[in-house]
C-alpha cells in the first residue's frame, strides 16, 4: 500500500511543478524519489549503530552453503577479512576432501589457492546452522524452496527471534514456477518477519576479481536497517567496499534482470554491432527493468545504483560475464545447447529470460529486449530475425514519471 501511495505523491509533485522537472524543491515530500523510504542519514545511521547490538555481535563463525564460483570468492574474502574459520558447504564429497586436504577446489575458481582457515563439509543439520553466527546462502535460485523447506525449523528458532545469527542471500534469479524473487520465496516459506531479517548482497562483482582483491563495491539490502548494518560490518574491507539499501526488492530485480540484458548484449557483440548499439542496448535495457521494478514496488533509485546500472554495466561488458558470453555465443550462430553443455557452470539469465518474460505478460508491461530474447532462447527465433524485429520496434516517449506513461 505504501508503494502506492508513494506512487500517488510522485505524480502530484509532478503536476504542481508545471512541468518544470528542475524544480527539485516539488519532490521534497515525495519519499522513494529521494534516498529511500526508509534509509537513514549518516547522521541517524551512527545513531542506530549507537543504540544498537551490533558493534558486539560476534562475526567470525560464518557458514557458506554453496561451493560455486560466487559463494568460494565471497567465502575467500570472508576467510582473510575475518581471520577466523570459515565453513563451505558443498553436496560433491571431492569438492569437500579437495578444500579440506589440498586447499583447492577442483571445479570451481581452481586456480585460487585457499588460506587454511577455510574448510569444507557435505554434512548440515539444525546443530551445524545454530553453530554459526553467520548463514551465508549462495545457491541457485530455483533450488532456494527446498532449502528453506528443508531447514525451515531451525532457521526459524535460531535465525528469527533475537540478533545472535544473520542470514545472508547472494544468489540472483526468478523462481522459475512461481515467478517469486528471493525475498518473496523466503515470504512465502518462512514468514514476513524472517524475511524482513534476512540481508541481500548484489552488485557488480565478478568472483575471480574479489579473490584478486580488486576494489569492489556491493549493495547488501534488507528491510531491517540494522540487519543491513550488521551484513555491512561483516563483509566491509577496504578493498570490498559494502553500501547499505532497505530496498531489497529493487536489488532482486536489477540481480536477475542484468542478466537477461547481458544475454542481449553478448547478442549484438557476437553480430558485430559496435558500441553505439551496445550503448542504446544497456540504456534500454535499463529502462525495462525498471519499469519492471517500479511495478513490484522497488524505489526507481535502487537502478541507478551499484545493484542496478553498476552490475548491469559489467555484465553487459565483459567475456567474463558466463551470460554475456552465451549471448556472444549464439550471436556467432552456435546452438544454444552446444553452449549450455560446454559452459561448465550455471547462466542464470537463461531461466530468468523465462520466468521474466512470464512475469512481463502477468504484469501486462511492454519490455521488448525481453520478449526477444524469450522467444530466441524458448521458441528458436533465428538471431538475425530477432535483431530486426528489435530494430522495428515502434518507438516513443524514452522516459517519463508520469504513470500512465511509464507503462
Amino acid at each position: 500500500m505504501k508503494n502506492f501511495e508513494n506512487r500517488r505523491m510522485l505524480d502530484q509533485a509532478v503536476i504542481s511543478s508545471s512541468n518544470s522537472l528542475h524544480k527539485v524543491e516539488s519532490y521534497s515530500n515525495v519519499p522513494f524519489l529521494l534516498s529511500g523510504s526508509n534509509v537513514p542519514s549518516s547522521a541517524e545511521t551512527k545513531a542506530i549503530l549507537e543504540k544498537s547490538q551490533i558493534k558486539e555481535l560476534p562475526v567470525d563463525t560464518v557458514l557458506v552453503l554453496g561451493a560455486g564460483n560466487f559463494g568460494m570468492a565471497l567465502a575467500y574474502h570472508l576467510a582473510h577479512h575475518l581471520n577466523d574459520r570459515i565453513t563451505i558447504y558443498a553436496r560433491d564429497q571431492r569438492v569437500v576432501d579437495s578444500i579440506n586436504h589440498e586447499k583447492v577446489n577442483p571445479k570451481y575458481l581452481s586456480q585460487i589457492k585457499l588460506p587454511d582457515n577455510m574448510t569444507a563439509t557435505c554434512e548440515i543439520n539444525s546443530e551445524i546452522l545454530k553453530q554459526h553466527t553467520v548463514l551465508l546462502f549462495s545457491i541457485p535460485t530455483q533450488h532456494m524452496r527446498s532449502v528453506l523447506k528443508q531447514f525451515k525449523d531451525v532457521l526459524l528458532d535460531a535465525f528469527s527471534s533475537s540478533f545472535k545469527h544473520l542470514c545472508i542471500f547472494a544468489n540472483k534469479g526468478i523462481e522459475s514456477d512461481s515467478l517469486k524473487l528471493p525475498y518473496e520465496i523466503i515470504e512465502e516459506e518462512m514468514g514476513s518477519e524472517f524475511a524482513d531479517r534476512c540481508v541481500f548482497l548484489s552488485g557488480p562483482s565478478f568472483a575471480i576479481e574479489i579473490c584478486e582483491k580488486q576494489p569492489t563495491c556491493v549493495t547488501v539490502a534488507s528491510k531491517n536497517i540494522e540487519c543491513a548494518l550488521w551484513a555491512q560490518r561483516v563483509f566491509h574491507s577496504p578493498y570490498f567496499r559494502v553500501y547499505t539499501s532497505d530496498d531489497p526488492i529493487g536489488v532482486e530485480v536489477c540481480g536477475a534482470l542484468k542478466n537477461v540484458i547481458a544475454i542481449a548484449s553478448g547478442i549484438c557483440t557476437g553480430i558485430g554491432f559496435q558500441m553505439n548499439t551496445r550503448a542504446a542496448l544497456l540504456t534500454r535495457g535499463l529502462h525495462e527493468i525498471t519499469r519492471i521494478g517500479h511495478v513490484m514496488g522497488a524505489n526507481p533509485l535502487t537502478m541507478s545504483g551499484l545493484s542496478g546500472i553498476g552490475d548491469l554495466f559489467l555484465t553487459c561488458t565483459s567475456e567474463k560475464s558466463r551470460n554475456f558470453t552465451v549471448g556472444f555465443r549464439l550471436g556467432k550462430g552456435e546452438t544454444l545447447e552446444n553452449i549450455l553443455n560446454s559452459l561448465g557452470s550455471v547462466a542464470e539469465g537463461v531461466p530468468t529470460t523465462k520466468a521474466a518474460y512470464q512475469l512481463c505478460q502477468k504484469l501486462k508491461l511492454r519490455c521488448p529486449i525481453v520478449n526477444i530474447i524469450y522467444h530466441m532462447l524458448y521458441e528458436g527465433k533465428p538471431v538475425k530475425q530477432a535483431v530486426k524485429e528489435l530494430l522495428e520496434e515502434e518507438t516513443g516517449t524514452e522516459f517519463s514519471l508520469y504513470k500512465n506513461n511509464l507503462y
